[in-house]
């Protein structure tokens, strides 16, 4: 099997404990870190998967364009005020979010 380079950010508490635990059993955080993604991934139910598939490719049929989608969204925009972007300053903002505030403000 093919391995790719995954970034991972934890906790330091997290980072200690698995630290610990490579220790404690020998192995190696990376394995520890595998074998637990292996089994939160064989516990979760593929058809959960499949049915969300299934509902974004209804969606699309129905509404191609994402129309309604963007004006909800831009709707949203417009009216309701959103406190995590409170604090932030124009430079931090994406393309997206620009766009949508200076079409907002004019």
């Amino acid at each position: 099997m093919t391995r790719t380079p995954l970034t991972l950010k934890i906790g330091a508490e997290e980072r200690v404990a698995l630290e610990n635990l490579s220790k404690i059993e020998g192995r190696s955080v990376n394995e520890l870190l595998c074998e637990a993604l292996n089994n939160y991934l064989s516990r979760q139910d593929p058809n959960r998967l499949q049915g969300t598939a299934s509902a974004l490719r209804a969606y699309r049929k129905q509404n191609p364009g994402f129309t309604r989608a963007i004006d909800e969204f831009v709707e949203a925009e417009a009216h309701f005020e959103d406190l995590l972007e409170e604090g932030l300053m124009q430079e931090q903002l994406g393309p997206v979010q620009r766009k949508v505030r200076d079409i907002l403000d004019s």
